[in-house]
């Protein structure tokens, strides 16, 4: 299969779909990629370094879009200045990957659906914890986070960390941050590295913690905030009038202190909603900043103009709306590495296919084979769930689905019953036990029927505790699991204890070994996690 990497025409887009070093990644697949001359020069990837990558280079954008088994490209496809448009010169059965913002772009959506074309929405990637890898939406805003500071310090009129010299002292910038997304946490992180001062709100309590993890302050409101509440794509859910009075009133003492405001609130598929009010920037101090990252959908700040930065009673007001495009190198790196992790779960170019059963791959897709499959159909209803008691975790409940009557009696079905795979595990656990005390009086070692149960006990349990965590819960999980490491070292050193070398010796060696890799791995493991949250220097 051959991948297509065309040259952006949005005018004033720096970035490129793929970079040398994923297009080696995409040929390693299988791929033959195909680059437009001239698509990387403006994040710094000449034609030559894609050369050297393995890749081909054609100056004719129509021959590449039409030769191209899979369009990769980052923009939504666009008019170009010849007056042709990119998704006419899309071939019958290809296949695009890029953003499509497909509620903006209805006309675009249906004009992708002539022929046999596909066409999926990098930026309908569901927030799961599989798809983080390609998940291009979270990698572009932790970019335009940290671009944001940057706007902010070059225009703010002093020091973002305080100052002490023989000419006098300065006190460190004060920020706010509305929004504590990627984008939010990446801005907060920054501006706490240049020495800001930081405080953040945002409507969900839940990144309290994720907030003072960094340093920052988090700004609690005095109406009650369980009502506020994430969505399924990982947003914010719109609150009530008295939730959004309380939330204004908190901007509006914030504005008269702080020096910079960075807004990060959007809701998918709506207008942004206005923050920052004109009475606002009045109180502010004339030099300060409001970075507005929302202002490619209208903007959190009434004096927003999208892709220009304007003065409004002494205030800068920013309204890029191409943060991420300012940072191209590395912003096409992370691009093109969502696009590589998205096209290997794919099945890469030996297995390459538009799966359904993937929920991935169902939800990115806006149009398959030229049949709209946009929008998806809603998730199944989640179990409910119970509370074990203040302070526990929430547990799904497993609750049977009732049997359907047939007829043939009370509760009597003519289905055949389902064996379940913690039912063939107990049936297993059953009979082997059973073989054990058949041949218990032939067993070489005493006590070798009570051990073996308990072994295969401990197995059970073991395996049953892990599988009802949390997959979220599964990385701190290694870490905690030292300490079951460190049992069975012990039990190790028991079992090679003494000088005679036999089958207990041996499998106790080997189980000190094991677990010491393990014990070794788990703090590795929280090492790494520790030092996303610490600050440099500290």
């Amino acid at each position: 299969m051959r991948i297509g990497i065309p040259k952006e025409v949005l005018n004033g887009e720096r970035r490129v779909a793929a970079t040398p070093d994923t297009v080696k990644k995409m040929i390693k697949m299988g791929f033959e990629v195909s680059v437009e001359a001239g698509a990387g020069g403006l994040a710094n990837y000449p034609d030559q370094m894609f050369i050297d990558a393995g890749a081909s280079i054609t100056s004719d954008a129509d021959s590449l879009w039409s030769s191209s088994d899979l369009i990769c490209k980052i923009n939504p496809p666009q008019a170009r200045s010849d007056g042709s448009h990119e998704a006419d010169s899309l071939s019958d059965r290809g296949t695009l990957i890029s953003l499509l913002f497909p509620e903006q772009n209805p006309e675009l959506v249906e004009h992708l659906q002539s022929g046999s074309k596909t066409a999926i929405a990098l930026d309908k990637i569901p927030r799961i914890t599989r798809a983080q890898k390609m998940d291009v939406l979270s990698s572009m805003a932790n970019i335009a986070g940290y671009r944001a500071v940057l706007e902010a310090a070059h225009l703010y009129g002093g020091f973002f960390g305080g100052q002490i010299t023989a000419a006098g002292k300065t006190r460190p910038a004060q920020v706010l941050v509305i929004g504590a997304g990627v984008a939010g946490l990446a801005a907060i992180g920054t501006a706490r590295g240049l020495g800001a001062e930081v405080r953040a709100f945002d409507v969900r309590p839940a990144c309290k913690e994720q907030v003072e993890s960094m340093g920052a302050r988090f700004l609690m409101l005095d109406v009650p905030m369980d009502e506020s509440q994430e969505s399924s794509g990982g947003y914010a859910n719109i609150m009530s009038d008295e939730f959004l009075k309380a939330e204004l009133e908190c901007f509006a003492d914030q504005a008269k202190e702080v020096d910079i405001i960075i807004t990060t609130a959007l809701i998918p598929g709506r207008k942004a909603p206005e923050l920052i009010l004109q009475d606002m920037i009045d109180s502010m101090k004339p030099g300060s900043v409001i970075i507005d990252l929302a202002a490619e959908q209208g903007g959190n700040c009434t004096a927003t103009v999208p892709g220009e930065v304007v003065v409004s009673s002494g205030v800068h007001v920013v309204g890029y709306t191409d943060l991420t495009s300012r940072l191209p190198t590395h912003a096409s790196q992370f691009f093109g590495t969502n696009i590589v992790n998205l096209l290997a779960d794919m099945g890469g170019a030996g297995d390459f296919k538009v799966d359904f059963e993937d929920e991935v791959v169902r939800k990115s897709t806006v149009v398959r084979q030229g049949t709209l499959t946009w929008p998806p159909p809603p998730d199944p209803e989640k179990p409910p769930v119970t509370s074990q008691g203040k302070g526990d975790s929430e547990v799904v409940a497993d609750l049977p689905q009732p049997k359907k009557n047939s007829g043939h009696g009370h509760g009597a079905s003519n289905e055949p019953m389902a064996i379940g795979p913690r039912n063939v595990i107990a049936l297993t656990l059953a009979v082997v036990l059973a073989l054990i005390g058949f041949t218990a009086e032939s067993a070489p070692v005493p006590h070798f029927v009570q051990q073996v149960t308990v072994f295969l006990l401990a197995c059970f349990i073991g395996w049953q505790v892990v599988w009802s965590v949390t997959p979220a819960l599964h990385t701190p999980l290694m870490s905690v699991t030292n300490a079951i490491s460190g049992i069975i070292v012990v039990g190790g050193l028991l079992g090679v204890a003494g000088t005679e070398v036999n089958t207990a010796a041996v499998l106790g060696a080997v189980a000190i070994l094991v677990a010491s890799i393990n014990i070794a791995g788990g703090f590795l493991v929280t090492q790494r996690m520790l030092q996303m949250f610490r600050k440099e220097g500290n």
